[in-house]
């Protein structure tokens, strides 16, 4: 495993943290790439289904499709799936050019859209891909016990939803808590507008109920980091959800909950900034398993 000069994880997170740190990240990543490049090979695998071939529905087959992209190398590697944004409404997967060249795999995941679907729809679709990558991840020579999840908006609450109610992927016999880390970026912790609008109930009325990652908050959850923009550029409230996610896990006994607020992003503007914490976090997670060992 590499090694590297970090910051520990407890001084950046004793307390919700600002844009202190972020330049230093952000510098480190940017501008000495080298650091976390394992100078590798890389092999791109596009539109791989990941629901079984004898599903009939067309929307489905036609849309229920990830992109594996991942290194050549001997030793089993890490892997982040990412769902991307678009208010379940729309987006499109393709890998984070953030993501590429750092030594680690990136499963990128489209599933089914409103309004040619409801929920719970979006959340199967992300949990059924999640499933796939545990149950595939070591073909390609990943290992499932290094799986973190993690996406922007939209996905950033479909991570959280299949990460922290363990029904989802408890359908395919896969433990939630096996997930190595979750990391949405400005993700509803409340119910998702969406869902909201699909039952009657206002984008500016907040919800928590079954659909909701804040109703699943738990001492035994996978860690997690919450990632938003600035409060003031935000879209509705969501750097105060995750301020209460925060809180709360904290309050459920979850020792490694930690909150991120990038000051001066907006909500659409915070994702490549947040790409840089997604990678130390990660790396850092593969520094202390190797630790372990």
């Amino acid at each position: 495993m590499l090694q590297i000069n970090h910051f520990p994880m407890q001084s950046l997170n004793t307390q919700p943290s600002r844009t202190v740190y972020i330049g230093i990240i952000i510098g480190v990543l940017y501008f000495c790439p080298n650091l976390f490049s394992q100078n590798l090979d890389y092999v791109l695998k596009e539109n791989i289904p990941y629901y079984d071939s004898t599903e009939t529905d067309g929307y489905l087959l036609e849309r229920c499709k990830l992109d594996l992209y991942y290194p050549k190398q001997n030793e089993p590697f890490p892997t982040i799936v990412w769902f991307h944004g678009g208010g379940l409404k729309a987006g499109e997967k393709s890998i984070p050019e953030e993501l590429k060249n750092k030594g680690i795999a990136v499963a990128t995941v489209n599933y089914r859209l409103h309004p040619k679907v409801e929920h719970p729809a979006y959340i199967e679709d992300a949990a059924r891909a999640v499933a796939w990558v545990f149950e595939e991840i070591e073909i390609y020579g990943g290992h499932p016990d290094h799986i973190y999840v993690s996406g922007h908006s939209a996905g950033g609450y479909l991570a959280s939803m299949v990460g922290l109610d363990t029904s989802w992927l408890a359908t395919y016999d896969i433990d939630a808590n096996r997930i190595a880390g979750l990391i949405p970026f400005s993700g509803h912790t409340i119910t998702h507008f969406t869902i909201r609008a699909e039952r009657g109930i206002s984008g500016k009325q907040p919800i928590i109920d079954t659909y909701a990652p804040l109703y699943f908050v738990r001492k035994d959850a996978p860690p997690l980091v919450l990632i938003t923009g600035d409060r003031e550029l935000e879209l509705l409230g969501r750097y105060e959800e995750n301020a209460f996610m925060w809180r709360m896990m904290k309050v459920a006994g979850h020792k490694e909950t930690f909150l991120h607020e990038l000051d001066g992003f907006d909500h659409g503007g915070m994702a490549q900034p947040a790409m840089g914490l997604l990678i130390r976090y990660v790396k850092d997670w593969e520094i202390q398993a190797a630790q372990k060992k």
